[in-house]
């Protein structure tokens, strides 16, 4: 099995959950990119717009303001190497991240604006494709699935690619992301990182975004400050059902956690092996 990716966050934001990711000054998120490359990040996901439960939406001239001068200063910068996603639902955004050099286009509205699927057919970039219930504004009040939240997903990704697909998106461009916290509760977030082996088998890569959220801190009674041991408990068993991309805040401890995790799977895949010859 392929190595977990580890995708590093990035937030031009001032009022994104956790305060450790923001980046206000374009100077602050050119060191935080050189500095999440340094710490091992195969990926940095920058973001002008927070999705934080209870958050309203930027408008479009602020978020472009907040992310294409940092894309292009990193982008024309031969000693920045790490390949870059955005963070957006506009399509506008989108465009003008693709137009400037990133990689991958990560939309948290799972592709629901048409402009965004014509985008991604015409650019021809991986795309993430992530579920939320109802938008950031009001995805926690109440959220519910009368089937089962494994269902529901199951269903929603299934029907997803297939629309992506028949729409001229190419079936290895996609990714798949459930959105923890995005309209889930804590029992549905542990339920899906249960369940995870399930959505692996749909055939697309998967990317989870557990880092420092609610949730964690539901379960274990502490505020967003001091969720990184349950963040990486919680990753260690992502990396454990083989997700292909953790996005995290903590670059440094988790480049330590896939790698000593990386050794261990196949340590075991060879004990398992010798047991079978």
């Amino acid at each position: 099995m392929a190595k977990t990716k580890l995708m590093g966050i990035l937030n031009t934001t001032p009022d994104s959950f956790f305060e450790g990711s923001r980046t206000p000054s374009i100077d602050q998120a050119i060191a935080k990119a050189f500095q999440l490359q340094e710490e091992g990040a195969d990926y940095i996901d920058i973001g002008g717009e927070s999705t934080r439960p209870g958050s309203s939406c930027v408008s479009e001239t602020e978020e472009l303001s907040r992310v294409i001068p940092l894309i292009k200063e990193l982008t024309s910068n031969s000693a920045f190497t790490v390949p870059i996603s955005i963070d957006t639902l506009k399509p506008a955004v989108a465009r003008a991240a693709a137009e400037a050099g990133v990689s991958l286009i990560n939309d948290v509205s799972g592709f629901s604006r048409p402009e965004m699927i014509s985008l991604a057919k015409e650019i021809n970039l991986p795309i993430c494709v992530m579920h939320m219930q109802g938008n950031p504004k009001t995805m926690q009040k109440n959220p519910n699935y009368p089937k089962g939240v494994i269902s529901s997903l199951n269903q929603w990704f299934r029907e997803k690619t297939d629309d992506l697909i028949s729409q001229g998106i190419k079936p290895e461009k996609i990714i798949l992301d459930p959105g923890i916290g995005f309209g889930k509760t804590v029992a549905d977030n542990l339920e899906i990182i249960h369940n995870l082996p399930l959505f692996k088998q749909l055939g697309f890569p998967l990317l989870l975004g557990v880092s420092r959220k609610w949730f964690i801190g539901q379960i274990l009674n502490k505020p967003t400050s001091e969720l990184l041991i349950g963040t990486l408990a919680a990753n260690a068993m992502a990396i454990s059902h083989f997700v292909d991309i953790i996005r995290v805040h903590d670059v440094k401890e988790h480049r330590n956690l896939i790698d000593f995790m990386d050794v261990y799977n196949h340590v075991e895949k060879n004990n398992v092996k010798k047991k079978t010859e």
